[in-house]
């Protein structure tokens, strides 16, 4: 199967709720993170996370479909190529 490189943007409102089942997800996940950067934005309540991944388009999908699920958390990916 093809896999695909993609770039996921990843804010968290509720860190303190939250970071715990994010920070799972994306552990069960790390085959696919070629590069992972964090930043907590401080001025607007959140943190931001962007992630390189290599893996196949179900994949990618899965990983940003579980974290969608999670109150607080928007996603957004990109297939670069």
């Amino acid at each position: 199967m093809d896999t695909r490189i993609a770039v996921v943007g990843i804010v968290v409102s509720n860190r303190e709720e939250e970071a715990k089942k994010v920070n799972d997800i994306l552990s069960s996940y790390g085959h696919l993170v070629v590069g992972r950067m964090g930043i907590p934005y401080k001025d607007r309540g959140v943190s931001v996370i962007s992630l390189i991944v290599d893996g196949t388009t179900d994949d990618i999908g899965a990983l940003t479909g579980k974290l969608g699920n999670i109150k607080g958390v928007k996603v957004k990916s990109v297939v670069a190529y």
